[in-house]
Protein backbone atom coordinates (compact mmCIF):
# COMPACT_ATOMS: atom_id res chain seq x y z
CA UNK A 1 0.00 0.00 0.00
CA UNK A 2 1.43 3.33 -0.58
CA UNK A 3 0.97 6.63 1.48
CA UNK A 4 -1.83 8.49 0.26
CA UNK A 5 -0.37 11.79 1.85
CA UNK A 6 2.22 11.99 -1.69
CA UNK A 7 -0.48 10.82 -4.24
CA UNK A 8 -2.58 13.06 -6.10
CA UNK A 9 -6.30 13.78 -4.75
CA UNK A 10 -8.73 11.25 -5.21
CA UNK A 11 -11.79 13.36 -4.29
CA UNK A 12 -13.65 15.90 -6.56
CA UNK A 13 -13.46 18.20 -4.04
CA UNK A 14 -9.50 17.95 -3.87
CA UNK A 15 -9.18 18.40 -7.01
CA UNK A 16 -11.12 21.23 -7.76
CA UNK A 17 -9.09 23.05 -4.42
CA UNK A 18 -5.56 21.86 -6.34
CA UNK A 19 -6.73 23.50 -9.95
CA UNK A 20 -7.89 27.16 -7.74
CA UNK A 21 -5.02 27.13 -6.00
CA UNK A 22 -2.87 26.84 -9.43
CA UNK A 23 -5.46 29.82 -11.11
CA UNK A 24 -4.86 31.62 -8.07
CA UNK A 25 -1.01 31.18 -8.26
CA UNK A 26 -1.35 31.72 -11.71
CA UNK A 27 -3.33 35.26 -11.52
CA UNK A 28 -0.87 36.24 -8.06
CA UNK A 29 2.17 36.33 -10.70
CA UNK A 30 0.17 38.34 -13.96
CA UNK A 31 -0.30 40.29 -11.37
CA UNK A 32 3.04 41.03 -9.79
CA UNK A 33 4.86 40.92 -13.05
CA UNK A 34 2.39 42.42 -15.80
CA UNK A 35 -0.38 44.69 -13.96
CA UNK A 36 1.87 46.13 -10.74
CA UNK A 37 5.24 47.57 -12.93
CA UNK A 38 3.16 49.65 -15.58
CA UNK A 39 2.49 53.22 -14.97
CA UNK A 40 -0.55 54.01 -12.49
CA UNK A 41 -1.88 56.43 -15.23
CA UNK A 42 -2.80 53.39 -17.99
CA UNK A 43 -6.13 54.01 -18.77
CA UNK A 44 -6.83 50.61 -18.91
CA UNK A 45 -5.61 49.61 -15.32
CA UNK A 46 -8.65 51.15 -13.26
CA UNK A 47 -11.05 49.44 -15.48
CA UNK A 48 -9.19 45.91 -15.47
CA UNK A 49 -7.31 45.56 -11.98
CA UNK A 50 -10.69 45.51 -8.99
CA UNK A 51 -12.21 43.48 -11.15
CA UNK A 52 -9.23 41.59 -11.47
CA UNK A 53 -8.27 41.51 -7.71
CA UNK A 54 -11.41 40.82 -6.66
CA UNK A 55 -11.59 37.40 -9.00
CA UNK A 56 -7.86 36.80 -7.99
CA UNK A 57 -9.12 36.41 -4.07
CA UNK A 58 -11.92 34.88 -4.63
CA UNK A 59 -10.37 32.18 -6.25
CA UNK A 60 -7.54 32.12 -3.47
CA UNK A 61 -10.00 32.20 -0.87
CA UNK A 62 -12.02 29.67 -2.73
CA UNK A 63 -9.46 27.57 -3.06
CA UNK A 64 -8.47 27.68 0.98
CA UNK A 65 -12.66 26.80 1.67
CA UNK A 66 -12.90 23.57 -1.15
CA UNK A 67 -9.53 22.07 0.48
CA UNK A 68 -10.48 22.42 3.84
CA UNK A 69 -13.82 20.52 2.98
CA UNK A 70 -11.47 18.04 1.17
CA UNK A 71 -9.75 17.67 4.27
CA UNK A 72 -12.54 17.38 6.76
CA UNK A 73 -15.16 15.93 5.04
CA UNK A 74 -13.86 13.81 2.53
CA UNK A 75 -10.83 12.44 3.92
CA UNK A 76 -8.41 13.52 1.04
CA UNK A 77 -4.96 13.48 2.61
CA UNK A 78 -2.89 14.11 -0.59
CA UNK A 79 -0.17 16.62 0.09
CA UNK A 80 -1.78 19.14 -2.44
CA UNK A 81 -5.14 19.76 -0.57
CA UNK A 82 -2.75 20.95 2.53
CA UNK A 83 -0.77 23.13 0.11
CA UNK A 84 -4.06 24.78 -1.00
CA UNK A 85 -5.01 25.86 2.69
CA UNK A 86 -2.31 28.26 2.28
CA UNK A 87 -4.08 30.24 -0.53
CA UNK A 88 -7.20 30.88 1.57
CA UNK A 89 -5.64 31.57 4.84
CA UNK A 90 -3.18 34.32 2.87
CA UNK A 91 -6.82 35.81 1.34
CA UNK A 92 -8.11 35.91 4.80
CA UNK A 93 -5.05 37.90 6.76
CA UNK A 94 -5.20 40.16 3.58
CA UNK A 95 -8.65 40.44 3.94
CA UNK A 96 -8.83 40.71 7.28
CA UNK A 97 -6.11 43.46 7.53
CA UNK A 98 -7.54 45.92 5.25
CA UNK A 99 -10.75 46.18 7.53
CA UNK A 100 -8.85 46.13 10.97
CA UNK A 101 -5.80 48.29 10.67
CA UNK A 102 -6.99 51.39 10.00
CA UNK A 103 -4.52 53.46 7.35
Amino acid sequence: MSNPFFGLPVTKPGRWSVWLAVVFAVMFMINSFVFMPTSSNAPWRQLILPFYGIAMLLCGLAAGIVGLIALILYHDRSWLVWITIWPGVLVLFLVLGEFLVPH
